[in-house]
C-alpha cells in the first residue's frame, strides 16, 4: 500500500482552510493545516512535507518571509512551495521564484487545477519514497530527473500564466485583448486558433494560424468564414457553454453563469494536448474571460459617454440656436414698430376730427402697443436665457411698484369691464429691486388674470410684509388651471387650453418672464388653483429691506445724564478700523441713522468692548494691526454671547477668494472700500433685529 504523504496548508482564514480541505481530501493524503507562519515553522521541524501551500498575505509573518525561513532548514530546503494569492505582479512573482516557489495559484482557486498541481508533487514525493526504497543509482537519478522536469514544467506553466495575465490586463481595448490572447496560444499551444466574443452589437471573431512558418491574424465577418474544423465546435460551445475536446479543443469564456464567447484550438500534427496543457489552457481561458469582459464593459461605457456628450452638445446647440433666433426675431420685429407708432402720432396731430378716423387710429395704437409688449417679452426671454439681463437695483417702495403695474394693466382690465381690488400696507415696504422689472412682473400677473377672467370678473391684488419678506398675491375668479397644467404654467410657451378664436392672445411667455425675473431678485413665485372655473392665485415672495413702521417718539431720557438715548429702532454698532478717519466718519453717518455707535481701532480693543458695549452689529475692517479682522470674526462666532451679532466686513480686499474667506470666517456681508454708507445702513436693516434673531437675508454672504 502506498505511503501517505504530508501536505502543509498555511492560511490565516479558517474558511479558506476548510475549502482547501474539501478540494484536496480526494487525494487521500495527510492534510496539515495551520493559520500562521510561526505555526508552519513549528510543523516543519517535526515532519517532512511533500508540498507546502502558502498564502502570501498573512498578518504575523507574510508568505514570502515564511518561505525564506523555511528554506533555511535543511529538511525543507527543497520542499516544493506553491503560493496562493489574490494578486501577483511581476515583482512579487520574481521574488517568490527566487525563494524556490514552484508555482503561483490565483485565488479564488479552481479545484481541478489545485488538485492537479498538488497531485504532481504528491506523486513526486511518493516516487521519491519508492526511490529511497530501491537500490540502484540509476533509479535515483531517474527520479531526480523526473522531479526536475516536473518542477520545470510547473515553473514554465506558472511563468506562462503570469505573462498571460500581464498581456491580457495591459489594455482595455477589446479587439487588442483578443489579438493578444491568440498571440499567446499560437504557436505555443496550437497551430491555429479562433476566438469569438459576444460584443454589444454583433460577435467579434478573430483567427490566427501558422502556415509555412509564418503567423497570420485576421478578423472574420462571421462563423461561415471560419475553417470548417472550427466553425461547428465554436458555435456549439458558445450556445451550450460547455467545453469540447477532440480534433478541435474548445473552451467557453464564462463569467459566472454567462458565456461571453469561446476559444478553439486545432493542432494538425499533434492533435492531442497533454493533460498539463489542458489544465494550463483552462486557467488561461478563465483569466482571459475576466480580462475580455472588463474590456467589453469599458468599451460599452466609452460609447455611452460619447453618445451622451453628443446628445448634450446637440441639445445645447439647439437651445443656443433657439435663443439666437428669438433675439434676432425680436430685434427684427421692433424695427417696423417705431415708424408705425410715429405715424399714429402724426395722424393724431394732423387728421381732421372724424370719428371713423379716430376709431381707426386708436385701433392701430392699441394693436401696436400690444405687439410692442409681445416683442419686448420675447426679447426679455432671450436675454434671460443667455444671461444678458442685469438688474438696476435701488431702494423702492412696494406700493409704488404695484401702483405702476396697475396703471400699466388698467386699460386691458377696463376694456373687459373687470373689477380690480388693490390692497397695500399703510406703511412703506422697502425692497432692493429693479423698479421697472418688478413692475413688469406684477403687470404680467395682472394681464394674465385679466386674459383668463371673463368680462365682469373680479381680480384682487394685495401686498404684505413680515419677517424680512414681502408678499404679493394676485387672485382672480376666472377660468382656473387644470391640475396637470399647474406644474408647467411657468414653462416657456406653455398656455392653457384656448378657444379657436384665441381671444386671450399672448405667446405663453409672460409667466416665464415672471418666474425668471422674480428669481433674479432672489425670490420665488407659486401658483394655486382649485381647478377649471375656480380661478387662480399667484403668490410672489421677495426679500425686503425692512417694513418701516410709522415714526415713533423717542424713548424718554434716562435719569442718569451720562447715558445717551437711542431710538426705538436703532442698533448698537461697533465700528472697528485702524484708520481713525474711516472709523469716525462711518460712525458719524450711522449715528445720523439713529444708531448708538462706538469706534475702536484694533482687534483687541474690539474684543475688550464686547461686554461693556454689547453691540448688535460689528462693522469690521479686515486689515487690522496684530489681530486681523478674520481672527476677530472667528472669535465672535465661537463665543456664545456674541455668536448672533451681525458681522459686516468693510475692507479693501475685494476679490472672489476674499469674499469666500470672509464668509468662512463668519461675516454676513462684505463691502469693498470706498463703500456707500447707505449700503451699510441697508445691510443693518436687513440683517438682524434688536433681539439678535436673523432675518432671511442675514447669511447673504455665506450663501453666495
Amino acid at each position: 500500500m502506498e505511503e501517505k504523504c504530508d501536505i502543509l496548508i498555511v492560511d490565516d482564514l479558517q474558511e479558506k482552510l476548510l475549502v482547501f480541505n474539501t478540494i484536496l481530501e480526494e487525494l487521500d493524503q495527510n492534510l496539515v493545516m495551520v493559520r500562521s507562519g510561526s505555526e508552519a515553522l513549528r510543523e516543519i521541524l517535526h515532519r517532512e512535507f511533500a508540498v507546502i501551500l502558502l498564502d502570501v498575505n498573512m498578518p504575523d509573518i507574510d508568505g514570502l518571509e515564511t518561505a525564506r525561513l523555511i528554506r533555511q532548514y535543511k529538511k525543507s530546503a527543497h520542499t516544493p512551495i506553491i503560493f496562493i494569492t489574490a494578486y501577483a505582479d511581476e515583482m512579487q512573482t520574481a521574488q517568490g521564484y527566487s525563494l524556490g516557489a514552484v508555482d503561483y495559484i490565483l485565488s479564488p482557486v479552481i479545484p481541478e487545477v489545485l488538485r492537479s498541481k498538488v497531485r504532481v508533487f504528491v506523486e513526486l514525493w511518493q516516487m521519491q519514497q519508492r526511490t529511497r526504497a530501491m537500490a540502484g543509482e540509476h533509479v535515483a537519478r531517474a527520479t531526480a530527473e523526473a522531479a526536475r522536469m516536473a518542477a520545470e514544467e510547473t515553473t514554465r506553466r506558472s511563468n506562462f500564466l503570469a505573462r498571460a495575465s500581464h498581456e491580457l490586463g495591459a489594455s482595455l481595448d477589446l479587439e487588442q485583448g483578443m489579438r493578444r490572447l491568440l498571440d499567446l496560444v499560437v504557436p505555443q499551444m496550437a497551430e491555429s486558433a479562433a476566438l469569438v466574443v459576444d460584443a454589444d452589437t454583433e460577435p467579434l471573431i478573430y483567427v490566427r494560424s501558422e502556415q509555412h512558418g509564418r503567423l497570420q491574424s485576421a478578423r472574420v465577418a462571421g462563423y461561415d468564414e471560419l475553417p470548417e474544423v472550427m466553425c461547428a465546435p465554436l458555435q456549439r460551445v458558445v450556445r451550450e457553454g460547455l467545453p469540447l475536446e477532440g480534433e478541435t479543443v474548445s473552451y467557453p469564456l464564462r463569467i459566472g453563469e454567462r458565456t461571453l464567447g469561446a476559444l478553439a484550438l486545432v493542432s494538425h500534427n499533434s492533435p492531442d494536448l497533454l493533460p498539463q496543457d489542458l489544465v494550463t489552457l483552462q486557467e488561461l481561458v478563465s483569466r482571459a474571460a475576466i480580462a475580455l469582459d472588463n474590456a467589453r464593459l469599458y468599451s460599452s461605457l466609452q460609447r455611452e459617454i460619447v453618445r451622451s456628450r453628443q446628445a448634450e452638445e446637440e441639445l445645447q446647440d439647439a437651445n443656443r440656436r433657439k435663443d439666437e433666433f428669438l433675439a434676432m426675431l425680436s430685434h427684427e420685429l421692433r424695427n417696423p414698430l417705431a415708424p408705425i407708432r410715429n405715424a399714429v402720432e402724426v395722424l393724431r396731430r394732423l387728421s381732421p376730427p372724424d370719428s371713423k378716423l379716430t376709431m381707426a387710429r386708436d385701433v392701430i395704437d392699441r394693436q401696436v402697443s400690444l405687439l410692442a409688449r409681445l416683442v419686448e417679452e420675447l426679447l426679455d426671454v432671450s436675454r434671460i436665457s443667455r444671461g444678458k439681463i442685469s438688474l438696476k437695483k435701488e431702494a423702492v417702495d412696494l406700493a409704488r411698484i404695484i401702483a405702476h403695474a396697475v396703471e400699466t394693466a388698467r386699460p386691458m382690465i377696463d376694456v373687459r369691464s373687470q373689477t380690480l381690488a388693490v390692497s397695500v400696507p399703510s406703511a412703506p415696504v422697502w425692497l432692493s429691486a429693479d423698479f421697472a422689472r418688478l413692475s413688469q412682473v406684477v403687470a404680467n400677473l395682472l394681464n394674465n388674470s385679466s386674459k383668463y377672467t371673463g368680462e365682469g370678473g373680479r381680480i384682487e391684488i394685495s401686498a404684505s410684509a413680515g419677517e424680512g419678506e414681502a408678499t404679493i398675491v394676485v387672485r382672480d375668479n376666472g377660468a382656473g388651471i387644470e391640475p396637470q397644467l399647474l406644474p408647467k404654467v411657468f414653462d416657456l410657451f406653455v398656455q392653457g387650453e384656448r378657444a379657436l378664436d384665441r381671444g386671450q392672445g399672448g405667446l405663453g411667455i409672460g409667466l416665464t418672464l415672471v418666474k425668471r425675473l422674480v428669481e433674479l431678485h432672489q425670490g420665488h413665485v407659486e401658483v394655486a388653483s382649485e381647478g377649471p372655473g375656480r380661478g387662480a392665485t399667484f403668490t410672489v415672495t421677495l426679500p425686503c429691506i425692512s417694513a418701516v413702521a410709522p415714526q415713533q417718539p423717542q424713548r424718554a431720557a434716562q435719569t442718569n445724564p451720562g447715558l445717551r438715548t437711542t431710538e426705538v429702532y436703532g442698533r448698537r454698532v461697533l465700528v472697528v478700523d485702524d484708520n481713525v478717519d474711516a472709523a469716525e466718519s462711518t460712525a458719524a453717518f450711522l449715528r445720523l441713522e439713529g444708531h448708538e455707535v462706538k469706534a475702536v481701532h484694533d482687534g483687541l480693543q474690539a474684543l475688550a468692548s464686547l461686554k461693556v458695549f454689547d453691540p448688535h452689529v460689528v462693522v469690521l475692517d479686515i486689515g487690522l494691526p496684530g489681530l486681523d479682522g478674520y481672527a476677530v470674526a472667528r472669535q465672535l462666532r465661537e463665543r456664545g454671547d456674541t455668536s448672533h451679532v451681525l458681522l459686516i466686513a468693510l475692507t479693501g480686499y475685494g476679490q472672489k477668494e476674499d469674499r469666500q474667506r470672509a464668509a468662512d470666517a463668519g461675516f454676513d456681508y462684505h463691502f469693498v472700500k470706498p463703500a456707500d454708507p447707505r449700503e451699510i445702513q441697508v445691510a443693518i436693516e436687513r440683517g438682524r433685529n434688536i433681539e439678535g434673531e436673523p432675518t432671511l437675508e442675514a447669511h447673504a454672504l455665506r450663501s453666495q
